[in-house]
Protein backbone atom coordinates (compact mmCIF):
# COMPACT_ATOMS: atom_id res chain seq x y z
CA UNK A 1 0.00 0.00 0.00
CA UNK A 2 1.38 3.16 -0.84
CA UNK A 3 0.00 6.90 0.51
CA UNK A 4 0.69 9.19 -1.81
CA UNK A 5 -0.80 12.32 -4.37
CA UNK A 6 -1.56 10.07 -7.01
CA UNK A 7 0.42 12.84 -9.80
CA UNK A 8 3.33 12.61 -7.74
CA UNK A 9 3.61 8.66 -7.47
CA UNK A 10 5.80 7.09 -9.64
CA UNK A 11 5.84 3.50 -8.93
CA UNK A 12 7.82 0.71 -10.62
CA UNK A 13 5.70 -0.11 -13.74
CA UNK A 14 3.19 -3.08 -12.81
CA UNK A 15 4.08 -2.75 -9.53
CA UNK A 16 -0.04 -3.28 -7.74
CA UNK A 17 -2.39 -5.31 -8.65
CA UNK A 18 -4.88 -2.39 -7.69
CA UNK A 19 -5.51 1.37 -7.98
CA UNK A 20 -8.71 2.61 -5.92
CA UNK A 21 -9.62 6.08 -5.37
CA UNK A 22 -12.60 6.66 -3.45
CA UNK A 23 -14.47 10.67 -4.23
CA UNK A 24 -11.04 11.79 -5.57
CA UNK A 25 -10.85 10.60 -9.08
CA UNK A 26 -12.18 13.72 -10.57
CA UNK A 27 -10.09 16.00 -9.00
CA UNK A 28 -7.00 14.21 -11.02
CA UNK A 29 -6.84 15.67 -14.86
CA UNK A 30 -8.98 11.97 -17.18
CA UNK A 31 -6.06 11.79 -19.11
CA UNK A 32 -3.14 11.69 -16.36
CA UNK A 33 -5.20 9.21 -14.23
CA UNK A 34 -5.98 6.82 -16.82
CA UNK A 35 -1.85 6.54 -18.19
CA UNK A 36 -0.98 6.74 -14.55
CA UNK A 37 -3.09 4.16 -13.46
CA UNK A 38 -2.51 1.98 -16.73
CA UNK A 39 1.44 2.50 -16.00
CA UNK A 40 1.11 1.37 -12.52
CA UNK A 41 -1.11 -1.89 -12.49
CA UNK A 42 0.39 -5.08 -13.60
CA UNK A 43 -1.41 -7.09 -16.56
CA UNK A 44 -4.92 -7.71 -15.74
CA UNK A 45 -4.65 -5.31 -12.74
CA UNK A 46 -7.78 -3.37 -11.84
CA UNK A 47 -8.25 0.78 -11.31
CA UNK A 48 -11.56 0.42 -8.87
CA UNK A 49 -13.05 4.08 -8.53
CA UNK A 50 -15.75 4.90 -6.29
CA UNK A 51 -17.77 8.09 -7.11
CA UNK A 52 -20.58 10.15 -4.54
CA UNK A 53 -23.60 11.83 -5.91
CA UNK A 54 -25.98 14.01 -4.46
CA UNK A 55 -29.06 13.00 -5.76
CA UNK A 56 -32.76 14.13 -5.65
CA UNK A 57 -34.40 12.36 -2.45
CA UNK A 58 -34.72 13.02 1.22
CA UNK A 59 -35.77 16.30 2.46
CA UNK A 60 -36.52 17.37 -1.07
CA UNK A 61 -38.45 20.24 0.47
CA UNK A 62 -35.15 21.46 2.46
CA UNK A 63 -33.04 21.05 -0.67
CA UNK A 64 -35.52 23.31 -2.69
CA UNK A 65 -35.58 25.66 -0.13
CA UNK A 66 -31.78 25.54 0.47
CA UNK A 67 -31.22 26.76 -2.35
CA UNK A 68 -32.05 30.32 -1.63
CA UNK A 69 -29.15 30.36 1.01
CA UNK A 70 -26.80 29.45 -1.64
CA UNK A 71 -27.77 31.78 -4.13
CA UNK A 72 -27.59 34.75 -2.10
CA UNK A 73 -23.98 33.50 -0.32
CA UNK A 74 -22.20 30.90 -2.30
CA UNK A 75 -20.74 33.24 -5.25
CA UNK A 76 -21.73 31.15 -8.87
CA UNK A 77 -24.51 28.89 -7.63
CA UNK A 78 -26.69 28.78 -10.80
CA UNK A 79 -30.28 29.52 -9.89
CA UNK A 80 -32.88 27.09 -9.46
CA UNK A 81 -30.05 24.60 -9.30
CA UNK A 82 -31.98 21.20 -8.48
CA UNK A 83 -30.37 17.56 -7.47
CA UNK A 84 -30.64 14.86 -9.88
CA UNK A 85 -32.48 11.90 -9.99
CA UNK A 86 -30.45 8.92 -9.48
CA UNK A 87 -30.88 7.26 -12.56
CA UNK A 88 -29.54 10.89 -14.40
CA UNK A 89 -26.32 10.81 -12.40
CA UNK A 90 -23.71 10.15 -14.65
CA UNK A 91 -21.40 6.72 -14.77
CA UNK A 92 -17.64 6.88 -14.80
CA UNK A 93 -17.53 3.62 -16.83
CA UNK A 94 -17.07 4.92 -20.10
CA UNK A 95 -14.40 7.40 -18.42
CA UNK A 96 -12.46 4.34 -17.35
CA UNK A 97 -11.97 2.49 -20.70
CA UNK A 98 -11.98 6.00 -22.70
CA UNK A 99 -8.27 5.65 -24.18
CA UNK A 100 -8.20 1.78 -24.33
CA UNK A 101 -6.46 1.17 -21.81
CA UNK A 102 -8.87 -0.63 -19.74
CA UNK A 103 -11.53 -2.87 -20.50
CA UNK A 104 -14.82 -4.70 -18.77
CA UNK A 105 -15.62 -2.18 -17.04
CA UNK A 106 -18.27 -2.85 -14.46
CA UNK A 107 -20.39 -0.79 -12.87
CA UNK A 108 -22.37 -1.05 -9.42
CA UNK A 109 -24.68 1.37 -7.58
CA UNK A 110 -25.91 1.86 -4.65
CA UNK A 111 -28.43 4.34 -2.72
CA UNK A 112 -28.76 5.73 0.59
CA UNK A 113 -30.57 7.99 2.76
CA UNK A 114 -28.62 9.77 6.06
CA UNK A 115 -30.27 11.41 8.48
CA UNK A 116 -28.42 14.36 10.21
CA UNK A 117 -29.31 17.27 12.46
CA UNK A 118 -28.05 20.52 12.53
CA UNK A 119 -24.73 20.43 13.71
CA UNK A 120 -24.03 16.93 11.70
CA UNK A 121 -25.31 18.74 8.68
CA UNK A 122 -22.59 21.94 9.14
CA UNK A 123 -19.58 19.86 10.07
CA UNK A 124 -20.58 18.04 7.21
CA UNK A 125 -20.55 20.73 4.97
CA UNK A 126 -17.34 22.42 6.12
CA UNK A 127 -15.06 19.72 4.48
CA UNK A 128 -16.63 20.22 0.77
CA UNK A 129 -14.09 21.89 -0.54
CA UNK A 130 -16.22 24.41 -2.43
CA UNK A 131 -17.30 25.37 1.04
CA UNK A 132 -13.86 25.85 2.21
CA UNK A 133 -13.26 27.64 -0.33
CA UNK A 134 -16.11 30.81 0.94
CA UNK A 135 -14.24 33.38 2.79
CA UNK A 136 -15.18 33.33 6.12
CA UNK A 137 -17.81 35.61 6.47
CA UNK A 138 -19.45 34.48 3.51
CA UNK A 139 -18.93 30.62 4.64
CA UNK A 140 -20.56 31.64 7.96
CA UNK A 141 -23.61 33.83 6.81
CA UNK A 142 -24.30 30.68 4.35
CA UNK A 143 -24.06 28.06 7.16
CA UNK A 144 -26.31 30.42 9.75
CA UNK A 145 -28.45 30.22 6.86
CA UNK A 146 -29.33 26.50 6.63
CA UNK A 147 -28.74 26.36 10.11
CA UNK A 148 -31.94 28.44 10.64
CA UNK A 149 -33.58 26.53 7.78
CA UNK A 150 -33.20 23.14 8.96
CA UNK A 151 -33.61 24.15 13.14
CA UNK A 152 -37.14 26.60 11.88
CA UNK A 153 -38.79 24.58 9.30
CA UNK A 154 -36.97 20.70 9.22
CA UNK A 155 -37.22 20.13 13.64
CA UNK A 156 -33.44 20.12 13.44
CA UNK A 157 -33.47 17.47 11.46
CA UNK A 158 -32.88 16.92 7.68
CA UNK A 159 -32.26 13.57 5.26
CA UNK A 160 -29.94 13.46 2.32
CA UNK A 161 -29.91 10.77 -0.43
CA UNK A 162 -26.63 9.86 -1.90
CA UNK A 163 -25.63 7.49 -4.93
CA UNK A 164 -22.54 5.13 -4.88
CA UNK A 165 -21.34 3.93 -7.90
CA UNK A 166 -18.09 1.62 -7.71
CA UNK A 167 -16.52 0.84 -11.16
CA UNK A 168 -13.89 -1.80 -11.87
CA UNK A 169 -12.36 -2.05 -15.13
CA UNK A 170 -9.29 -4.54 -16.33
CA UNK A 171 -5.70 -3.25 -17.57
CA UNK A 172 -4.99 -4.56 -20.98
CA UNK A 173 -1.96 -6.26 -21.88
CA UNK A 174 0.68 -3.69 -23.43
CA UNK A 175 0.90 -3.87 -26.95
CA UNK A 176 3.98 -5.60 -28.23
Amino acid sequence: MVNAAFEELAPAPGSFRAVFAATAWHWIEPRVALQRAAAALEPGGAPAVVTTWHVAGGDETFFTAVQDCYERFMPGTPPGLRLPAAADAPSERAALEAGGRFAGAVARRYEREIAYTTAAYLDLLRTYSNHRALDADARAALLGCIARLIDERHGGRIAKRYLNELVVAYSRPAAR
